[in-house]
């Protein structure tokens, strides 16, 4: 049997080839997009664990090993935005642990970048980078080490007592392979949250799977008619339901086999493409991008399986009796109780409004089943919000092509709404997106800071850290103000005795004291009061994102000689703004001070931004793989109804009917499910996007800009395009010939 109902698959010409082609396709497509997320979510812990040696220096570690004791201390530095982490290592004897990636720990004087860095180096001027580092570039880290191939890294070495004098350096036996237990602000290797990726990312497999499923059950029902006149036939020679179930499922199984072995060569063959991009705010390593045998097993024997059931349901009547299709009757119409799905979708995201699960799994069970129950809602609430239409209609228009339009939707609601179905859901999920990336976006975008504050660098100590120095040298200070592109210098000083502490702030940090002089020099700052010669900053205002040019500080009762006297807590530089002056003035300061970290505004939101910039990825891989795909089942789903309905149209020509009327009828069978659904699964977009970030985030929903609805109005037309576009081959299919029997 199973060999007969091979040769009858493709022994039904060039249509049957056709169709068993456009079946492979989506199923390709479908496979290729969900081995992509699969191995994406993959190359995400294999990234992590390659950074779990960051934490070799976390207090929390116990893991001792009887070895000679390598003092280690972790620090950050940043470029032009993009973090640099960096090590400090000391061996106290031959036998001290090796960091991943080395053949052994650096000696006093050289040091060891990852590739990325090392091209940064050559690339960059060393009065703006290199000069940072002591000694001399010994060599480049092995992959086994970094994150990403765009990680900056560098391994130092230097001698037990230069290490040892820097705050938080540690003697380590063990290289830390784990994450440990507990973490107070020195775990630097936790890498990219996995778990939020891989909620973020199922989310976007749920989101492109569902629309190349119905892609998939659209291109199995065609010539659906044909198939079933067929089926019906062979029961009434003799065969058996099951024997139609066989030969049925075998059709589709054959392109869905075909479909998946494509589909695993998509996912190869593309595998270096997904690698660049930076959906974790890095590229991957593409020996990273692999999948499990689970997954893979999964994969080869679910979807052939799948296909086989969507193909026994699509021509499910046929196994009733074998006179089924001849006697077609109207179908029941869609019952209320299909709006179900829908509103318990909708009142699941409600309900974890103000009571977010606390933990990733209990967000991740919380959120992917809210919106696939919501698609799979809109799915099952189509035809009957398509009958409730068309009945709306009906009772309003008195033109022919109208009324038989909406009475064929109000008969067979199922058939109008399964044309549509894979654009709705596609609208739904383009709302959803980008309305959740706009209002992250919206709400984090100021990280960037404005104008005025991206051109300054501060360096020294944290508000809650002991002051950097004594006294700045004059040589230092002369060296920033030489840096080509600089403009204003301030010395910060310590304030122990909290002069100008505004009594009603309950913090205990006390403000910053600098000379009128010198802020006279930094106005992104503020400003003094008139006659001051002092004033009372706040630490925080010195890393604003937002200028305080405007604010006038409170005056210190301090004279310039008694605040000379006082440590410094940081200094503050501003330039014209450009890397060369922002990087050549972290330099200096960094080669004077180098146990204190320079920062930047750009520095300060550059990690959330690339990670948003990730996420935008994402928003645009949805948008650009859900949209064509669903323009494909729509023009497949009218291009089949047609088909199947050849010989009614061709009897309604016989009598009279202009083809005129006919493609009317046509276009508005198509338009109207369309339209209507559509505004619906945006209304739904907009409600599930804001319940999500008000019970994830606590946003609130940011409408998009006016280029999502631009681009939603050009959707809709390019949608009403294609169904005008198949109108033509009515002409050629409803011919007298089609309106013969048998």
């Amino acid at each position: 049997m199973i060999e007969f109902a091979l040769r009858l698959a493709v022994s039904g010409g060039r249509e049957a080839i056709a169709r068993l082609i456009v079946i492979a396709a989506a199923v390709a497509i479908g496979v290729g997009m969900l081995l992509s997320t699969l191995a994406s979510i993959n190359a995400v812990d294999k990234a992590n664990d390659r950074v779990l040696w960051y934490n070799t220096g976390a207090a929390a570690r116990t893991e001792t090993a009887a070895v000679d004791p390598l003092w280690w201390r972790t620090h950050a530095d940043y470029y032009d935005g993009v973090r640099l982490f960096e090590v400090d290592v000391a061996a106290t004897g031959p036998t001290a642990p090796v960091p991943p990636g080395l053949a052994a720990v650096p000696a006093p004087g050289e040091y060891y970048a990852s590739p990325a860095l090392a091209k940064l180096l050559r690339e960059t001027p060393a009065v703006e980078l290199a000069d940072r580092f002591p000694g001399r570039l010994a060599g480049t880290l092995g992959d086994e080490a970094l994150q990403s191939p765009d990680s900056l890294v560098a391994v130092i070495g230097r001698t037990p007592e230069e290490v040892r004098a820097q705050p938080e350096a540690r003697t380590v036996t063990t290289i830390a392979t784990t994450l440990p237990a507990a973490c107070d602000n020195d775990c630097p290797g936790g890498g990219v949250r996995g778990d939020a990726m891989t909620l973020i990312l199922s989310v976007v497999a749920g989101a492109l799977i569902f629309p190349v499923l119905i892609f998939i059950g659209t291109a199995t029902r065609l010539s659906a008619a044909t198939r079933e006149q067929r089926f019906a036939a062979m029961r009434l020679v003799g065969a058996t339901p099951r024997q139609v179930s066989v030969i049925s499922a075998v059709e589709s199984t054959v392109a869905a086999v075909a479909g998946t072995a494509v589909g695993f060569a998509l996912f190869f063959l593309l595998r270096p493409v997904v690698a660049t991009v930076p959906f974790t705010g890095e590229r991957f390593f593409t020996g990273d991008l692999t999948l499990t045998v689970v997954q893979v097993l999964g994969t080869v024997l679910g979807v052939p399986v799948a296909a086989a059931v969507a193909a026994r349901f699509a021509l499910r009547r046929v196994t009733i009796s074998p006179l089924g299709v001849s006697r077609r009757v109207t179908p029941r119409p869609p019952r209320a109780w299909r709006l179900v799905p829908l509103l318990g979708g909708l009142a699941e995201l409600a309900w974890f409004v103000d009571r977010r699960p606390e933990t990733t799994d209990g967000q991740t069970a919380a959120y992917l089943t809210g919106f696939l129950v919501v698609m799979l809602g809109l799915v099952v609430a189509g035809p009957w919000l398509t009958m409730a239409a068309a009945r709306a209609v009906a009772l309003r228009t008195s033109r022919p092509a109208t009324l038989i339009a909406v009475r064929r939707l109000a008969d067979d609601p199922k058939a109008g709404f399964r044309s549509v179905s894979g654009l709705v859901l596609a609208l739904f999920v383009t709302t959803a997106t980008v309305c959740i990336i706009g209002t992250i976006n919206e709400n984090r975008g100021s990280l960037a800071g404005d104008p005025l504050t991206r051109t300054a660098v501060e360096h020294g100590a944290m508000v809650d850290e002991p002051p950097m120095t004594d006294a700045v040298p004059d040589r230092v200070l002369a060296d920033v103000r030489a840096v080509p592109g600089a403009e204003g210098l301030a010395v910060v000083h310590a304030n122990p005795d909290k002069i100008a502490k505004d009594p009603a702030d309950p913090r205990p940090f006390a403000p910053g004291l600098v000379l009128c002089s010198d802020l006279a020099r930094i106005p992104v700052v503020g400003h003094c009061p008139a006659g001051a010669s002092a004033a009372a900053i706040p630490l925080y205002a010195f890393l604003d994102l937002r200028s305080q040019a405007d604010t006038e500080w409170p005056a210190a009762p301090i004279t310039p000689e008694a605040l000379g006297r006082l440590p410094v807590q940081m200094i503050y530089a501003t330039t014209d703004g450009s890397t060369a002056a922002m990087e050549q003035t972290r330099t200096v300061l960094t080669r004077a001070y180098p146990h204190y970290m320079s920062r930047t505004v750009g520095d300060w939101g550059s990690e959330q931004q690339r990670q948003m910039a990730g996420w935008r990825q994402l928003a645009n891989v949805v948008l650009l793989a859900t949209l064509p795909i669903a323009g494909c089942s729509l023009a497949v789903s009218v291009v089949a109804g047609l088909s199947d309905r050849r010989r009614p149209f061709a009897m309604l020509r016989l009598t009279g009917a202009p083809l005129r009327l006919l493609q009317r009828v046509i276009g508005l069978e198509s338009a109207l499910p369309l339209l209507v659904v559509a505004a619906i699964a945006t209304g739904t977009g907009f409600g599930a996007a804001a319940m999500f970030l008000k019970s994830q985030m606590s946003y609130d929903l940011v409408s998009p800009g006016a280029t999502y609805f631009v681009l939603v109005v050009l959707g809709l037309v390019a949608s009403l395009g294609i169904i005008a576009s198949t109108l033509p081959l009515l002409r050629r299919i409803t011919g007298p010939e089609a309106a013969r029997n048998g």
